[in-house]
């Protein structure tokens, strides 16, 4: 057994190595000898266990290899015993690998030396998560980008920016990564990237999850003591690290903006399922093996201080699960407020701008001769903008299986319609929807979505789904299943058939029909003759009007811009399946 004085001294004397004998990074591995070095740490280590966890689009499975000081290697043995889950996401931009080799030396020193893992907490790691992007390795990709030597692609197989589809779940990746995670439920993820825009002193900057959009009984633990105590420890051992650096105007003395992030990006995601989200974001213009260290640096801070606060971590993470079955209002568009903000230290350098020497026109110069310490402007507080009310029962229809597949894998309970039913309940009228030019991310992203909502009767089928509004998904729901959110299912293009109108009319035909709408009608008839009167080419035109009335009459069908997903208020006796 160690002595008490070798176990007080271990930390430092391990601190100590690290400054001197720590591995230098110049270059990246290829992937199959990365999966070989983990697996050789699995062979090697009793607390470690590595195994392949659902498939990517390259035909590859995710590998998650997991550290447990107590060998508790499954999401049950984790819970059942009061652990705190950490998952670590790496190279979900492959251009981007510091979290690899970091995420390496991290289990290196957890199962050379299991007195430095805290007992209570588990890892949860995907060493390389874009595998399609990792294979496709190059040096030119990353142009701002100093070292390695060479890096993996942004894009997977099917071209797509995976850190953009936690939503949508295009790629197979994503589908496994979102298994893997409703299956472990982590408390913490840390997702690592490498950063570009502003020049500035520090090697490590940080995208915390935005605290005003994390239920209030994690956001205020984690804006005013996690989030400090990670910035106290960093500082303390020589690598101070600075917000994410996304500025106001041009330059950081301009302010920097707290990162917005949507669900369809990693940590946003989590923040649906009340996980606390970090990105570490080391500097594209620092050394690699900097950007590797500082990594692995911020990830054991990380680690370090989850153990601490781990009671604190899992109550409230509990809480805000019992909360969130009973949340009805949720905020889909958030604004930042201007009116607040904190003052902090940055070290940058300072600005100008040169003349080109290939336009010969101004161009932004950091000048690294003048570096500064100054006090800025650090805007991190948002409010919502709109807010909507959910109801007390989803209905979706069966035949929107890809919309039934995500929920299914993102843990949404559900239960099917045992018959045929004729359902009295609300439903949106896609009253403007916006469609882009150009697609993003493999669709035509809808922004702006404009609805109204009405009372109709509509016949659900024995098999449509029924989505309770009690569940600890809560959030996940609204966000998805609304059309109004910005990554709602409908915006993502799951729902696109029901802007098609299927049947129209013969103008010579429906003319005498017209007729006799507007002696029926005689609103419609109002609406027609002041539209005439101020738009002179609408009154010369005779299918133009024919359309005018058909629109507004009982031949309209009544899919045509209903979204599909029904809402009750309250819930009510439906037929359900067992």
């Amino acid at each position: 057994m160690r002595s008490i004085l070798t176990l007080l001294l271990l930390p430092c004397l391990l601190c100590s190595q690290n400054k001197e004998s720590r591995t230098v990074y110049s270059n990246t591995r290829l992937y199959d000898q990365v999966i070989a070095d983990f697996s050789a740490i699995d062979k090697s280590s009793e607390i470690a266990v590595m195994t392949p966890s659902g498939m990517t689009d390259a035909g590859k499975p995710l590998h998650v290899f997991v550290v447990s000081k107590d060998k508790l290697f499954t999401p049950e043995a984790a819970k059942n015993n009061g652990k705190c889950v950490i998952m670590i996401n790496n190279a979900i931009h492959p251009g981007e690998p510091d979290g690899i080799d970091a995420s390496y030396e991290l289990v290196k020193t957890y199962t050379q030396h299991p007195d430095l893992l805290p007992s209570n907490v588990v890892l949860v790691i995907i060493p390389v998560y874009n595998i399609d992007g990792y294979l496709n390795r190059g040096s030119t990709s990353r142009a701002n980008q100093n070292g390695p030597e060479q890096y993996g692609f942004r894009g997977n197989a099917k071209n797509l920016d995976l850190n953009r589809d936690f939503i949508k779940a295009d790629a197979q990746n994503t589908i496994s990564f979102e298994q893997i995670f409703q299956l472990w439920k982590p408390h913490v993820l840390i997702d690592n990237h490498v950063s570009d825009g502003a020049d500035y002193q520090y090697t490590m900057a940080l995208i915390a999850t935005q605290h005003n959009k994390l239920h209030p009984i994690l956001g205020n633990y984690l804006n005013t003591s996690l989030v400090p105590a990670i910035y106290d420890a960093m500082g303390k051992i020589g690598n101070p690290i600075c917000p994410y650096v996304e500025t106001m105007g041009e330059t950081p003395e301009s302010g920097i903006v707290g990162f917005l992030e949507s669900p369809r990006f990693a940590t946003g995601y989590a923040a649906l399922f009340n996980c606390i989200g970090f990105v570490p974001e080391t500097h594209m213009l620092k050394p690699y093996n900097d950007r590797v260290w500082a990594t692995y640096d911020l990830m054991k801070a990380i680690v370090s201080q989850v153990s601490n606060d781990a009671v604190t971590i899992i109550k409230a993470r509990n809480d805000a699960d019992r909360a969130v079955k009973s949340q009805r209002h949720y905020a889909l568009d958030w604004q930042l407020d201007t009116a607040k903000y904190d003052l902090i230290d940055f070290r940058g350098y300072e600005s100008t701008h040169i003349i080109s020497k290939v336009t010969g026109l101004p161009v932004l110069y950091y000048d690294k001769s003048k570096p500064y310490n100054k006090k800025i402007k650090y805007y991190n507080t948002y409010k919502p903008a709109r807010i909507v009310e959910s109801p007390s029962i989803y209905i979706v229809p069966q035949a929107w299986t890809d919309v039934i597949f995500r929920l299914q894998i993102n843990g949404v309970q559900m239960r099917c319609l045992s018959k045929d039913t004729l359902i009295d309940a609300e439903f949106y009228s896609l009253t403007k929807v916006n469609h882009p030019a150009f697609p993003y991310e493999s669709h035509y992203h809808h922004r702006n979505t404009q609805v109204s909502r009405s009372p109709q009767k509509v016949l659900f089928l024995k098999g449509d789904y029924v989505i309770q509004m009690n569940q600890v998904a809560n959030r996940y729901i609204v966000e998805t299943l609304d059309p109004q959110s910005d990554d709602s299912f409908f915006a993502w293009n799951f729902f696109d058939g029901v802007l098609n109108q299927k049947e129209w009319f013969s103008d010579y035909v429906f003319d005498a029909k017209a007729a006799q709408i507007l002696k029926e009608e005689p609103s419609i008839k109002k609406s027609l003759d002041s539209t005439r009167a101020v738009d002179t080419a609408f009154a010369k035109n005779h299918w133009a009007q024919m359309n005018f009335i058909y629109q507004r009459s009982r031949y309209k069908e009544p899919s045509h811009n209903r979204y599909p997903v029904a809402m009750l208020k309250s819930e009510t006796n439906l037929p359900l399946e067992r």
